[in-house]
């Protein structure tokens, strides 16, 4: 007996069987093909967080720059500043460049997300294969 229903996607086919059942069938070949493809893409989104923040984190030795670096797995989504003293750096108020640098200041990630998470976001889809 042929099917009435079928869907059909990248990642499977719903179709409707013998007897009105609906049937589910994963494509095998989906996650392996598609998990490079995020993971490469997410792997780009963090390390180009941290490569863009670099210019508005403050600057007086460097450790608050390092401290992310050293607390983020790139891949894994989530961007971590750990040195001890950078919660009271990213929420303390004061005016941008007023830490050795015309950007540098608190909410660092904010600014920095203004000016070019629409580029980071572009080319994380890029490499997941979304297109533009």
């Amino acid at each position: 007996m042929e099917s009435k229903l079928v869907i059909d996607t990248p990642r499977g086919m719903v179709f409707e069987g013998p007897k009105g059942k609906a049937k589910l069938e994963w494509n095998a070949n989906f996650k392996p093909k598609w998990w490079v493809r995020y993971s490469r893409a997410q792997k780009f989104v963090d390390s180009e967080i941290l490569r863009r923040s670099e210019p508005y984190i403050p600057l007086r030795t460097g450790m608050l720059i390092k401290s992310g670096i050293l607390g983020t797995e790139i891949g894994s989504g989530e961007i971590h500043w750990i040195a001890i003293y950078s919660r009271w750096q990213y929420y303390h108020t004061r005016p941008p460049g007023s830490e050795t640098g015309p950007l540098r200041g608190p909410m660092w990630f904010e600014r920095m997300k203004t000016i070019h998470g629409k580029n980071i976001v572009a080319g994380g889809r890029k490499i997941a294969g979304g297109g533009p």
